[in-house]
């Protein structure tokens, strides 16, 4: 069996992550994915959305993919959780699976910083979305915050995924949804509707 896990805040969950979701079905030939809403993100400087709200975008947003299976798992944990716990859990759950670790480009260059990111990778095969130097892609990097610089022999180590360039990130969905501006085809159509009948993301 060969299974994908993608984690993330999903705050909201946007075409960039159900597109690398995609990119990495067909390209690793995925018999799953475990998308793992985060649940007490100790490595975000801000609040995130209530969970209830999140695991339900995640849900809306990759429900075409039947391959896709939202797990709440690092919701119902105490405290800050961390993607190698989730790994070993699934090891033991899945004993006969190859773990894919999927990331977006902001999560594979921060990754030096990940707890325990040794047994990471042996636990699964790391597998990142394709970078370009010129595009800030999924990154919250505007904050001015240096990003940490992978050893080679780590970085080389790295499964690449091609898919299309998608610079908008969660924080520009956000910040146009407070200012009135259209989120319309940077979100799947279900999570835009959930996201204005909730009011989420408005100014307080």
């Amino acid at each position: 069996m060969r299974l994908g896990v993608f984690g993330g805040a999903f705050d909201p969950p946007h075409i960039a992550h159900v597109a690398l979701v995609e990119a990495a079905i067909g390209q690793l030939q995925l018999d799953a994915v475990h998308v793992l809403p985060t649940g007490q993100a100790w490595h975000k400087p801000r609040l995130l959305s209530p969970a209830a709200d999140r695991l339900m975008m995640a849900q809306l947003a990759f429900a075409p993919l039947p391959q896709v299976v939202v797990d709440d798992r690092e919701m119902q944990r105490q405290g800050p959780s961390y993607t190698v716990e989730t790994l070993r859990e699934l090891q033991a759950q899945f004993p006969q699976a190859q773990l894919y670790l999927l990331l977006g480009d902001d999560q594979r260059r921060s990754l030096p910083s990940w707890h325990q990111i040794d047994e990471i990778a042996r636990l699964a095969i790391i597998c990142a979305a394709g970078r370009d130097a010129a595009v800030q892609a999924w990154s919250d990097s505007s904050t001015g915050t240096p990003s940490l610089a992978l050893d080679p022999s780590f970085d080389a180590r790295i499964h690449s995924l091609t898919m299309p360039l998608m610079p908008h990130s969660a924080t520009d969905i956000r910040a146009l949804v407070a200012t009135d501006h259209s989120i319309a085809g940077l979100v799947p159509p279900a999570v835009e509707r959930y996201i204005h009948e909730q009011h989420l993301y408005r100014p307080h």
